[in-house]
């Protein structure tokens, strides 16, 4: 099968501060004084896997596993410290909730104004206007700034907007676990739709049945380093023994 994603031996460190600096002039003292020490922590240890065309991938791991570093790193959002991410296909990341949102913009103004971060015109939006806001039910709030909207309202909208603009990959972070029962039905049938059209999809979920659900096969972190890869149900069983889940 043709192979949407390769990331090969992947390694992210970041530079720790140990000790708490309140301002930017407090900052640039003790940088030139050299009173600035750090301590490196590795988000994610020689990582490296596959993903084919059009298959669906979950990734688990306890909080601070590094599931949510793979994804910015997968969706161009971070550069590792070392190896590479090989991508065919447009990207739409749903990476943390209101990312490329604009608070103070109403519902329609951002719906254009992520088109065109995605790479989109304006008349290939206004096409997609409609889709857009009936996925989200927000048509009595499409003239009111997203400030004012719930998170569930915000996860709904840039669902509908990622999903809408026909993505060869979707990269989701935890946003199905955020809405109603019923929207978390409809996010699961867009991307039952989306695997069908053969789109590539990766998920993070902590919903050990979700994942289940939706992948065909999964990843498991744990504190950086990948621990198994391969069916979905036996990666999760593995995990959730490991854990205690």
């Amino acid at each position: 099968m043709e192979t949407a994603i390769t990331v090969q031996n992947v390694t992210m460190r970041f530079n720790i501060a140990r000790e708490r600096v309140d301002s930017l002039k407090e900052y640039l003292i003790k940088y030139v004084q050299r009173q600035l020490s750090f301590e490196k922590l590795t988000a994610l240890d020689d990582v490296s896997f596959t993903v084919a065309r059009g298959e669906v991938l979950g990734i688990v791991g306890l909080n601070g596993s590094g599931k949510s570093t793979l994804l910015k790193i997968i969706s161009g959002i971070l550069k590792p410290t070392a190896g590479t991410v090989l991508k065919r296909g447009k990207v739409a990341p749903l990476i943390e909730l209101g990312t490329g949102f604009d608070q103070d913009l109403t519902a329609q103004e951002n719906i254009f104004l992520n088109g065109a971060v995605l790479g989109y015109s304006r008349q290939q939006m206004q096409a997609r206007y409609q889709q857009i806001l009936d996925f989200a039910e927000l048509w009595e709030f499409a003239d009111v700034p997203i400030k004012n909207y719930s998170s569930g309202m915000v996860a709904r909208l840039g669902f509908a907007i990622a999903t809408a603009t026909d993505p060869e990959i979707l990269i989701i972070d935890e946003i199905l676990g955020v809405g109603d029962f019923r929207f978390q039905e409809k996010s699961e049938g867009r991307i039952a739709e989306m695997m069908a059209s053969g789109a590539t999809v990766l998920i993070v979920s902590h919903s050990i049945e979700q994942i289940r659900k939706l992948c065909q096969r999964a990843i498991w972190l744990d504190k950086g380093q990948l621990m198994l890869e391969g069916p979905a149900d036996a990666v999760c069983d593995a995990y959730q023994s490991q854990a205690g889940l």
